[in-house]
């Protein structure tokens, strides 16, 4: 399946990117089926191959969602934008109240016991 992706290229810290068509999953590092524009994220200049884009479309190739959005600003398709939603990072140990109260009334059962063995090793 082919699809209308983004092709990173440039320097270290001045990327720069391709709008190519190839393979759904294949290496971004492999031979696009076609370029069809470009984009510059520093000055925001874009050059899109419009009647391509349309062409490959037309023939099966789905633009990813950054994609889609980037046609829609630049007025090649006429569609709302797809919301692009980042995965939250899961914290280590998420705590309900339960836990909390379990983890308090060990803490108190330990500092009991060291007392208690602090009091036997040291005798007055």
């Amino acid at each position: 399946m082919l699809a209308i992706k983004l092709q990173r290229i440039g320097k270290k810290h001045q990327p720069s990117y391709r709008l190519v068509v190839a393979e759904k999953r294949s290496k971004l590092g492999g031979p696009p089926v076609e370029d069809v524009g470009s984009y510059n994220s520093f000055t925001k200049a874009a050059s899109v191959k419009k009647e391509r884009v349309l062409h490959w479309i037309s023939r099966g190739a789905q633009p990813t969602p950054t994609v889609h959005n980037f046609l829609v600003r630049q007025g090649v398709i006429n569609a709302p934008k797809i919301k692009l939603t980042m995965p939250k990072p899961k914290k280590a140990e998420e705590k309900t109240p339960a836990a909390d109260v379990v983890s308090s009334e060990r803490s108190a059962e330990n500092a009991e016991q060291n007392s208690a063995e602090t009091a036997a090793s040291n005798p007055v």
